[in-house]
C-alpha cells in the first residue's frame, strides 16, 4: 500500500506529546511504520568512552514517530492525501485541501512497441 508522506516532506504531528509541531521527515521505515522527523521527539543516551570516541558524553539525537501520527502540511495546515492515477499511468500524491500535487508516486508507463 503507498504511503501518505515521503522522505523529505514537511509534516506536521497530530498526535502524541509533540501534537502540532511541525518538521521534515528525515527517514521512512516501511516494514515498521516509523518515521523519523528533524528536531522532534529528541531522545538523550549516555555513551561510554571508547577507543574512537575516548571523551564519551551525552548524544541527542531523534527516536521515530508511528507514520499514522503525521499529515503532510499544505498552506500552512494539515491535509489528508488522495492518490490518482493519470490517463499516461503515472501515478501522484495530492493534497486533499486544496488539490496541490505532493509528488509523483510512480512513473509513466513505457509505450508498447510491438503495436
Amino acid at each position: 500500500m503507498p504511503r501518505h508522506v515521503r522522505k523529505g516532506d514537511q509534516v506536521i504531528i497530530t498526535a502524541g506529546d509533540h501534537k502540532g509541531t511541525v518538521g521534515e521527515i528525515m527517514r521512512v521505515d516501511p516494514s515498521k511504520d516509523r518515521i523519523w522527523i528533524k528536531g522532534v521527539n529528541l531522545r538523550t543516551k549516555h555513551v561510554r568512552p571508547t577507543q574512537i570516541n575516548p571523551q564519551g558524553g551525552i548524544i541527542t539525537k531523534e527516536a521515530p514517530i508511528h507514520i499514522s501520527n503525521v499529515s503532510p502540511v499544505v498552506d500552512g495546515r494539515a491535509t489528508r492525501v488522495r492518490f490518482e492515477t493519470k490517463p499516461d499511468g503515472s501515478k501522484t500524491r495530492v493534497a486533499a485541501r486544496g488539490g496541490k500535487s505532493l509528488g509523483q508516486v510512480r512513473k509513466a508507463r513505457a509505450k508498447d512497441a510491438s503495436k
